[in-house]
Parts: C-alpha cells; structure tokens; sequence
C-alpha cells in the first residue's frame, strides 16, 4: 500500500498482597500453541490529527523486534498519540484523522482488507492505570482475551497458557495458589503485572505500555521494569514514559519528542539508548535529558 500523502488523511471510525522481588521471573513454560516471533514495527511518516488541529507532523520510527523502545518528552509532545497509532486506538477518537503508514513485518496495520481485531491481536497495550476485571477471578482476567477473540483451548492448555502468562508477568510465585481470588484484592503492582500476563495471553507480537510505573511505588515499579526486560525475549516492547531513570534502565533504543511554538510533535532525535544519554547530538536532547526543562 503507498503511503497516505500527510494532507489526505485516514478518517476515523467513528489491595491486598505485597510485590514480590524480581527473582519471580522463572523461566518460562511452553505454550500450547507454536509462537508468532518478533516483529518489527515501522511508522512512516505518520501524522495525527484530532478535528483540524494537527499534534503529530510525518514521524517516520523503526522499532526493532526484540528490543524495547522508549518513547521520551515533555507532556503534549504527542507521545501517547503516537503510541495509539500503533495499534489503531487513535481512530476510537470520532474526530481523530492520521496519515502515513503502520508496518508490522512490513504489512500495513491500516490496510483495507486489514481486521482492526488482527491488528489488535498482534499488538497489544499496556495502560497507565492497572486495569483488570476487578470482580473476575485472576484466572479469568488471563484468559479473557481468549473469549474476546472468540479463540478456543482446552482445559489443560488454558492453565499452561494461565501459568505461562502469570510467569511472563512476574507474577506467578505470588498468586499461583489464589487463582480464583478476585483480579481486584491485588496490590497495584500486582494489577498491572497481572494486565501484562493479560495481554501476552493472545500472544502479541508488539507490546505497547503507556507509562505503565506512573501510578507505582518504587518497588512495584522495579519489578515491571524487569518484568519488560524479561518480556523481550518474546515480544517487541514500546513504551511511552517520563522517567528518564527508567528509559536509561530498560530499553534499547530511546526516541525524543517535542512539540514547541503551538507545532505538531516531531521526533528530534533517536538511536541507541546510551549514546542518546551519554552524548546527545542535539541540544534539545541534552537539555531534555538532564533535566533543563520538561
């Protein structure tokens, strides 16, 4: 498919518990099924509008498969927007428009003959708030995203795939004996992990997290952050976050948004996490990443 040109956009379609350390992270146990593999994801010059006012101008980013990519700046640089575009929640916004090319594996996310709920499948998302089915088992909130995509298993599969996913999660140590107790009786901590073995469950290639430690106390936030690095052995990992502690510590690649002046958000720089860190080619960079402003 061409690229969209920037000015013919896409329209839209209309506590209890405590965090356990990180050496929760057990290896891994087979799924039932084969893995999908990483995946590469590829944004082309892509533009967001909401109604006529333009917040994201032609940012082109690759994300590589197996690694974890930060997405860096000030609030309202367009971070979490660009983040949507992924997986097509932008478009939930009635007046939301885009323009340019998602490829996962080289295939566009926005192709006509593309189901929005295979886009969905391959990339799943990671909110700021915890969000689990509060009154739903924590067997349950796993498996959900099986009945959401109407996706059949066994007995015995579902709780390889429960086990399999908490693990991912960094969680099954903590809960493997409380499977029927309510998502919600878990710490935040807990609840955000317990989201993450949620989303792994329908095996997604790419894995969105929008400031998924915002809400998080120190130690919850420590775990996660291995939880991610754990994670990228099986997925492609983007995250959108305002700890520059947090990118320095987990991700591969960092890429840099600004939007100043009443402009769109542009990307002013990106490549390789601590090169990005220790020696910025761009002023704003440094600026930003020493803590000048922002």
């Amino acid at each position: 498919m061409t690229t969209t040109d920037r000015t013919q956009p896409r329209g839209a379609t209309g506590a209890a518990g405590t965090d356990a350390d990180t050496t929760a992270l057990l290896p891994a146990v087979p799924t039932p099924d084969e893995p999908t593999g990483l995946a590469t994801l590829e944004a082309r010059d892509v533009s967001c509008w909401f109604g006529d006012h333009l917040v994201l101008d032609r940012v082109s980013l690759t994300m590589a498969a197996g690694e974890i990519t930060a997405l860096i700046g000030p609030s309202g640089c367009g971070k979490s927007t660009f983040l949507r575009t992924l997986n097509r929640m932008h478009e939930l916004v009635p007046s939301a428009k885009l323009a340019g090319e998602v490829l996962i594996d080289g295939e566009d996310v926005y192709a006509a003959d593309r189901k929005l709920t295979d886009a969905r499948r391959e990339i799943g998302m990671v909110f700021q708030k915890p969000n689990p089915f509060p009154a739903m088992s924590i067997r349950d909130n796993v498996l959900a995203g099986l009945k959401l995509t109407g996706t059949k298993a066994s007995r015995s599969a579902k709780e390889e795939l429960v086990e399999h996913c908490l693990r991912l999660g960094g969680l099954w140590n903590e809960v493997k004996d409380r499977l029927d107790a309510p998502g919600g009786s878990l710490s935040g901590g807990q609840q955000q992990r317990l989201c993450i073995a949620r989303s792994m469950a329908i095996k997604p290639r790419v894995l969105l997290m929008d400031e998924p430690c915002s809400a998080l106390d120190p130690t919850s936030t420590r775990v996660i952050e291995e939880t991610m690095k754990y994670l990228a052995q099986e997925v492609t990992i983007v995250i959108v976050t305002h700890n520059m502690q947090q990118a320095a510590r987990v991700s591969d690649q960092t890429a840099f948004f600004l939007a100043s002046h009443n402009t769109p958000g542009v990307i002013i720089e990106h490549g390789d996490t601590q090169a990005m860190f220790n020696d910025p080619q761009d002023q704003r960079t440094r600026d930003y990443v020493q803590g000048r402003f922002g």
